[in-house]
């Protein structure tokens, strides 16, 4: 009977009946209670039998907006085979907020360093490129951080740009260094207009070289500052060479930038300027200079910031622009010499329709720029000296 109660393979052969003592007992129950306490605990299941994990992707169609749920890291180890780890828990929400950043309401008090992860991630997505989303959401970054977004562009020579991304470059704040440089912009351009906005009175360094600017931009740009003293009274450098419509009453205005240290006029239509070289040492403490300032060469100025390579992508000349044929001005001594760039060779075409036409522009362009070069050396000879000015014991 005791092989029976510890065997476990057994037959349920019905309830057994045994007499002891006169008394008739039942054996199955005494068997039950010790089949259960023989009995090993079942281990605790997580999931029930049958339970399976599959790994879905989503797979739309490629001109819906796709929703990436691509959490896992895919590798593979040295035998091949084919390894998947999931994202840390920073990275998938860097990269919801970085999808949906046009819809933060601020940034103003975040951590920089974490904006800055944002910002590379947004920017990654291209997601500052879509038209009305990207220019808030690049709102809200120059709001929050300034000069950490961009503290220094350079678009010297992108007049294009300019009109295709006037207010992306408007919503910049806090920037040290502009470069608009032979961008042409004239006297009633926005831009222009801009520059008396206090989200730039930060500026230190402003390159308006050959905008086709006259005494009425000049008088516009020095407004604030000359009758609220605000604007750009900060300003510690000033390029206003080869604008010859600004003349003596133009430079008149200059006198409220009481920081001044470097100022080039020249290129300009100064009648008097040998009058003109007293007032700027009188009122503002600048002397004239008979050498070139390393401080206007422009090989030093380039975009800096988070934005940096966004500034590069605007720096880029549209596909199947022109380039313009300019000549190059040399900082002058007293001889008063005008450099001329030689004119480029044409590419070999097929099609010569285009290239003839383009050749026929480039020349106009290059005499046009000739006859402005001869008109500007016939007034320096007259001259015979170049008006460029520097703060005594500076620069």
């Amino acid at each position: 009977m005791s092989y029976y109660l510890n065997s476990e393979n057994h037959l349920d052969s019905g309830p057994i009946y045994v007499r002891e003592n006169g008394q008739l007992h039942m054996v199955n129950l005494a068997l039950d209670d010790v089949r259960s306490s023989l009995q090993k605990p079942r281990p605790f299941r997580l999931f029930p039998k049958g339970f399976s994990v599959e790994l879905c992707m989503n797979r739309e169609d490629d001109t819906a907006q796709k929703e990436k749920t691509d959490h896992f890291i895919f590798t593979y180890t040295r035998e091949g085979n084919l390894r998947y780890s999931a994202k840390s828990l920073f990275s998938l929400v860097l990269g919801f907020i970085s999808d949906n950043v046009d819809h933060i309401d601020s940034l103003i008090g975040f951590p920089e360093q974490i904006a800055e992860k944002l910002f590379s991630a947004a920017e990654a997505r291209q997601k500052f490129t879509e038209p009305g989303a990207g220019l808030r959401a690049l709102q809200k970054f120059t709001e929050a951080y300034g000069s950490l977004v961009l503290c220094s562009l350079c678009l010297r020579n992108r007049y294009l740009v300019i009109s295709e991304k006037l207010e992306e470059i408007k919503s910049f704040r806090e920037l040290t260094c502009l470069d608009l440089s032979c961008c042409k912009l004239g006297d009633e351009h926005e831009l222009l207009e801009h520059l008396t906005n206090e989200a730039l009175s930060s500026v230190t360094q402003l390159r308006l070289k050959d905008n086709c600017l006259s005494d009425a931009g000049v008088r516009k740009m020095t407004a604030p500052v000359r009758v609220m003293k605000r604007g750009l009274e900060n300003l510690s450098l000033l390029d206003l060479s080869c604008n010859p419509e600004i003349t003596d009453a133009g430079i008149g205005y200059l006198f409220s930038f009481r920081k001044l240290n470097c100022l080039d006029i020249s290129g300009t239509g100064l009648k008097d300027v040998k009058a003109v070289k007293h007032k700027l040492q009188t009122h503002i403490g600048l002397v004239h200079s008979k050498v070139p300032l390393k401080e206007f060469d422009h090989s030093n100025c380039k975009t800096e910031g988070w934005a940096d390579q966004m500034g590069s992508g605007l720096e880029q000349k549209p596909q199947g622009s022109i380039p313009r044929q300019r000549p190059t001005r040399t900082l002058l001594r007293s001889s008063s010499s005008i450099k001329r760039r030689p004119q480029t060779a044409m590419g070999h075409c097929r099609n010569t329709k285009p290239c003839q036409a383009r050749s026929q522009r480039a020349r106009r362009e290059l005499s046009r720029s000739q006859r402005r070069n001869r008109a500007a050396l016939h007034s320096l000879r007259s001259r015979n000296m170049c008006v460029l000015l520097l703060k005594t014991g500076t620069c």
